[in-house]
């Protein structure tokens, strides 16, 4: 035990000798490479300095955190807190949401001046959908420019009537071969598809949408508010915006273009088979338009506005319920419209009545119920009012809509009733 001690204490001058001989050989080099021994030293004292002091302040804020309820260690770099993450996102999507807003806005604008003679910001349809008295629009379909002969002649003419107490939509089809006598609208007698192409002559699209439901109001006894008036490209090219529609064709049919081959039961326009049909922008139009048909249930007026109605039941159905899911079909049919379009809805309004394409029932004018078929002078096939005292005489139509938009609508669905000649 003696000789242990003996060699610990022995040690220790062995120890501090080295480190006498380590520094002095130390300062020699320095010396040699020209430093000052005294002066590295005082250096090295200030950096150790330096370095206790920055490690007891991040010793102090670790600590100071801690106390806070965020756990830290000494010495250790903290990231961004979570309430500043969530601050940064909250900002970014505030942005993009302001910066999507002005950019659809500025679209929606665009849109509204191209297709509507009402400001962006207006609205005709807002208040009166709430309120308690009938809305009715009249949707009209014309050749247009592109058509060749008879380009303002309306095609296809359609009565919305809303029942904003109930929530319900009743779809009026008027025949284009409805005779019109004895207003001063049409003095000279004619057609209801003629009015359109006489209001065009006087003053455009608006002029001929404007004297359409001047007439209509007056034949009808309802009072039609508003319009919206579409050429065929333009109804071609909002189908194919949004990809084709799909429509249930419950019966199969040939048809042509030309009259004289209907007679001969010569059928090269094409056909539409039985079932589901997915149609594109041209056909969806042929759907629409088409009259000589194979078929005779499909070869009158009467059978056109029911197929016009799946295509625009269709339409309606690619806008979905709302929300982001109907922005990309709405503005694919928004960028379609321009140019092909006019009306004096604003574009708010249009997106209030899209709700409305899919009606709850519809209103015939049916041949042998309120219409009979007859000629006129120069032989034309003619659709008169039945009942009436002369010519001029339109009491009976309005009282039979009175009498029709009194009934309850139907329990059946709307897609049921829509499909029904």
């Amino acid at each position: 035990m003696l000789r242990r001690d003996r060699s610990r204490n022995h040690a220790t001058p062995t120890e501090r000798a080295r480190r006498i001989r380590e520094a002095e050989r130390r300062d020699r080099e320095l010396r040699e490479r020209g430093i000052d021994p005294d002066e590295y030293e005082r250096q090295r004292a200030a950096i150790r300095s330096g370095r206790a002091s920055d490690v007891r302040a991040r010793a102090s804020r670790a600590a100071t955190a801690g106390t806070n309820g965020s756990p830290a260690l000494a010495g250790e770099r903290r990231g961004p807190s979570l309430r500043a993450v969530l601050l940064s996102a909250l900002t970014l999507l505030l942005a993009v949401v302001l910066i999507g807003g002005v950019l659809l806005w500025g679209r929606v604008s665009a849109f509204n001046d191209s297709v509507s003679t009402s400001a962006a910001m207006s609205s005709k349809l807002f208040g009166p959908l709430g309120g308690k008295d009938r809305v009715n629009v009249v949707l009209l379909g014309y050749g247009g420019p592109e058509h060749g002969g008879g380009a303002y002649l309306a095609d296809s003419i359609q009565i919305l009537s809303i029942d904003p107490s109930t929530d319900t939509t009743t779809m009026i089809p008027i025949p284009r071969d409805f005779w019109i006598e004895g207003l001063p609208e049409i003095p000279n007698n004619g057609k209801i598809n003629e009015v359109f192409a006489i209001g065009h002559q006087l003053g455009g699209i608006e002029e001929g949408a404007q004297l359409m439901t001047e007439v209509l109001s007056n034949v009808t006894g309802l009072e039609i508010q508003h319009w919206m008036a579409i050429d065929f490209a333009g109804f071609r090219d909002m189908v194919d915006a949004v990809g084709g529609v799909t429509v249930e064709n419950p019966t199969a049919f040939s048809y042509t273009w030309d009259e004289a081959k209907f007679h001969a039961g010569t059928w090269d326009g094409g056909s539409f088979e039985v079932g589901t049909l997915h149609l594109n922008g041209t056909q969806a139009l042929d759907y629409s338009r088409v009259r000589y048909a194979s078929v005779p249930e499909e070869a009158s007026d009467f059978a056109r506005s029911v197929r016009q109605q799946r295509v625009l039941s269709a339409l309606r159905s690619k806008l979905g319920a709302g929300g982001l899911g109907s922005l990309g079909p709405g503005l694919a049919m928004m960028d379609a419209l321009k140019g092909r379009m006019r009306t004096d809805l604003s574009a708010f309004d249009l997106f209030l009545l899209s709700g409305h394409l899919n009606p709850d029932r519809r209103i015939e004018l049916g041949e042998g119920v309120i219409l009979e078929a007859t000629s006129n002078t120069i032989g034309q096939y003619i659709l008169v009012v039945i009942g009436r005292a002369d010519g001029t005489d339109y009491q009976p139509l309005r009282d039979y809509l009175a009498s029709e938009l009194a009934q309850p609508i139907p329990s059946a669905s709307p897609a049921t009733s829509s499909v029904q000649p």
